[in-house]
């Protein structure tokens, strides 16, 4: 088996054990945030961004201070908003519209959070690497975004 593969189904275990029977929706979104960042490999942040007054607004997080406020139409996290679908940028720096939270950032992938057709927030993990992400990534990120989306009243 993939060695990613197997890093991620520990990582998606660890997440469904810490959120079992826990309905809040930011202390869940702070525990995985922490599981992430400290369980991926070459990631510099890892957290949450909240669907919040026509915008994305910080929420739990790991890693260096972010950008507190994303309009929809700008960045990556705007995209996968709007789009409402998983975004996979191997370099940011030829993304346009990319907001650069953290210079060391060079990779990313956006999950959007989604309940009952609802936009709720988007999970966002950095890579000062680039290409850091791929389709495993993808597909191991949305089913922890599943996990936690199955936790919100």
């Amino acid at each position: 088996m993939n060695s990613k593969v197997s890093q991620y189904k520990e990582l998606v275990s660890q997440v469904s054990a810490i959120t079992a029977g826990e309905t809040d929706s930011i202390a869940n979104m702070a525990n995985i945030s922490a599981i992430l960042f400290n369980g991926m490999s070459g990631v510099n942040w890892a957290g949450f961004y909240i669907y919040k007054d026509e915008q994305l607004v910080l929420g739990p997080f790991q890693g260096n201070p972010a950008c507190i406020r994303i309009p929809l139409d700008k960045g990556i996290c705007g995209r996968a908003a709007t789009t409402k679908s998983v975004q996979v940028i191997e370099n940011v720096h030829d993304f346009a519209g990319h907001i650069a939270c953290d210079a060391a950032s060079n990779s990313e992938v956006v999950v959007p959070i989604i309940k009952n057709g609802q936009l709720i927030g988007v999970l966002d993990v950095d890579s000062p690497s680039f290409a850091r992400f791929d389709n495993i990534d993808a597909e191991y990120l949305s089913k922890v975004v599943d996990i936690l989306t199955n936790t919100l009243n």
